[in-house]
Order: C-alpha cells, then structure tokens, then sequence
C-alpha cells in the first residue's frame, strides 16, 4: 500500500517507533494570522546541512519506522533540505507524509516540485479563510490537481469551525468533480491558541488532570533540522517551550537514535500514551497533577514530566509497572 489514508496515519502515530516527524523550517511566505507556530517569511531555516543529514540516516536506521511526516514552516521553502529528506527517507522504504499550504502551484509546478511529489505518499493541504489570504482557490486547485497526478493522495486539512468545511468540499469539487473522494478526503481540526494564534482562540475550559485520557501523539516524536528532538509535534514544545524534559538536542546520528530510544522507552510517557491520567494520578508523585485543573492534556502532560525530574533519572518501579500494564492494554 503505498498511499496512506488519515486513518492509516493516525494509528501508526499512536504506535510507539512507527512514526516520526521531521520540523525541516521555520519559513513560510504565507503569513497565515493563525499559525501556531508563528512562521514568517524570514524565520529560520537549515542552517547545518552535515547535521541535516546525520538527523535523516538517524530516522533511516529506525527499523520500525514506518512513515515521516515532513512539515514546518512551508517545506517546499526549503528545496535543497526537502529534496534530501524525501529522496533519503524514500531509499530507506520509509512512507513520507507532507503538509503543505500548496504555495508551490500559483504558478506551474517546477520539476523539481513534481519530483518530490513523486516520493510521497500522503500529501495534507490546509484550507480555510486564514489561507485564503495569500493562497486563492485557484492555487489551492492546481495543488490538488498536481498532487494526485504525481500519485498522492490528498487529506484537506481545514478549521471546524464557520464555512471552512463547505469551501473544502466545494474547491475538491472544482478539482475533481462529485467523485472527489476517490482522490482526496477532508479532515476537520480545531483551532490551536498558540503562536500568532494565541490572542485568536480562546483555550478549552480548565479541568482536572486526572480527566484527560491518552495522548496519541507520544509514539510519534518530532525532529527539528537544527538537531531539537521533541517528544511529540506540541507547537510550544518544538519551539522551546511545555516541560523541557519532553525535548533534547543532537549533534550525531547517534545521539538522534538514542534520543528516538529515550523517549519511546521513558515510563512516563509510556504511562500517558496508553493508560492516560487517570491511571498516571494514581501514583503519589503525580496525585497534585490528578487534582488540578489544566486547560488541554499538553498542559496536564508539561506538568506531570515536571514532576517526575530529568529522563536519566526516572528509576520508579511504581511508575515502571504502570506503564508496563499499559503497553500491555495497547497491545
């Protein structure tokens, strides 16, 4: 199966080893009011490209890694790092996901564009009025229309909120007419309130840790191209902030295996990805994160590796057999 479907993707992040992300910039010309990471135009980029490639033949090596996901920034602004991670990752038998604005088709797809699509499985293109006002539907279209004829398939990715569903289906519909779902299929995310976005959307109403339940995303750590390993794709976390026991930074390929190993085999976050909070607030030492109220599980997790002290330090056999019980259950 070479084209990975949203729900393909999503369990294999939920995977422990399977996936990994790979933050290739921080650039973007799109300026969208609501990203979350804050990429502008101008924001960093590789800078490194000895530890650029060190960081790919670290993921090439996994042997249980099944799918990377390229996203940034826009990770067509970075040609020479894009053409690297995808011919790499595609020699190595690894499935790349992309996410993508689709910036690259306003005017003919290059060759070099159509040479990387030929490589990806999955291609996301986010849509909603944020884009819309640098990315017309025209663009949007030709984005589509390039992607699938390079034999990708095509998550639309767009805000749940307003008329962004409709206008999804509608610029499909332009696309590839009223079989569109053949091609393509569209995915609802909610707002996130960080980064540029963090004085447009309001954070969820605060409730006790011990509420929230696993988080999926910790079976799928991110790689940023100037060598910053994160635990899991939190926006704060791959830029500098959540609990900086959740992040680590690498200089060889080496150091980003072990770092992969580190954080699939920590117990704590074995214990969040699986069994969640409720089971975590059972331990003495994380009963105060059970008790009090965050507003999302990415706080409630910040506060729970604060908790327990650096990574190289976690001997707690309590811990240790909770996370084993989870692994257990997941499996």
């Amino acid at each position: 199966m070479r084209n990975l479907k949203a729900a393909d993707i999503e369990r294999l992040r939920s995977c422990p080893g399977c996936s990994a992300a790979l933050f290739i910039t921080d650039r973007c010309p799109v300026g969208c009011a609501h990203c979350s990471v804050d990429s502008r135009s101008d924001s960093p980029t590789i800078a490194d490209y000895d530890l650029f490639r060190g960081m790919l033949e670290g993921l090439c090596r996994e042997p249980a890694l099944e799918i990377v996901g390229i996203t940034g920034g826009e990770p067509f602004v970075e040609r020479r790092g894009l053409e690297l991670a995808t011919q790499m990752l595609a020699e190595a038998g690894k499935k790349i996901v992309l996410y993508s604005s689709g910036v690259w088709s306003k005017s003919e797809t290059p060759a070099w564009v159509r040479g990387v699509l030929k490589r990806v499985s999955t291609i996301y293109l986010s849509t909603d009025l944020f884009h819309l006002q640098s990315i017309s539907p025209q663009t949007f279209v030709a984005a589509a229309h390039a992607a699938a004829e390079w034999g990708c398939w095509i998550v639309v990715q767009t805000l749940e909120n307003g008329d962004a569903p409709a206008r999804a289906i509608q610029y499909l519909e332009t696309a590839f007419g009223p079989t569109y779902s053949e091609s393509a299929e569209i995915v609802l995310c909610r707002p996130l309130p960080y980064g540029r976005a963090e004085t447009l959307f309001h954070p969820a109403k605060p409730k006790p840790g011990a509420e929230y339940g696993a988080c999926g995303i910790l079976g799928s750590p991110l790689l940023r191209y100037d060598g910053r390993v994160t635990a899991c794709c939190n926006e704060k976390v791959i830029m500098g902030g959540g609990s900086g026991r959740l992040a680590t930074k690498c200089r060889t390929t080496s150091d980003f295996s072990l770092a992969l190993a580190k954080f699939r085999n920590d117990p704590l976050l074995k214990t969040i990805g699986t069994l969640g909070f409720g089971a975590l607030s059972a331990h003495p030492k994380f009963a105060a994160v059970g008790r009090s109220k965050f507003g999302s599980i990415c706080e409630a997790c910040w506060a729970a590796n604060d908790a327990a002290g650096p990574m190289e330090e976690t001997s707690d056999e309590l811990l240790h057999a909770i996370s084993i019980l989870g692994e257990r259950q997941a499996s």
